[in-house]
């Protein structure tokens, strides 16, 4: 499992230092974007019906984290200066949104 050493916020990126030394850097308005929320990714119902309807245009060109709470030991609730802060990241998902959150 990946664990986070160190999560540091430099100019418009968060960056993450992982255990295993590893490092991944992410832009904050990518971060809004990614939001592994209902708000912001949907939600389906058993039979995959879209049951909350989502703006996937949306811009969140000007949107920081302004903090962060440790989930366990498992993930990251970032909290966005639009307010947003409902999406849990767990470690995994960080790790594999990286390359789209540059």
């Amino acid at each position: 499992m990946n664990e986070i050493e160190d999560i540091q916020l430099i100019g418009n990126e968060v960056a993450i230092r992982w255990k295993d030394g590893t490092e991944n850097y992410y832009r904050m308005d990518k971060l809004r974007a990614l939001s592994p929320s209902a708000e912001t990714q949907g939600e389906r119902d058993l039979l995959g019906n879209e049951m909350i309807e989502v703006d996937h245009e949306r811009d969140f060109d000007d949107i920081t984290v302004t903090n962060w709470n440790a989930i366990g030991g498992y993930a990251i609730q970032f909290h966005f200066s639009d307010g947003h802060k409902t999406g849990i990241y767990a470690f995994d998902y960080l790790k594999a949104i990286a390359p789209k959150a540059t």
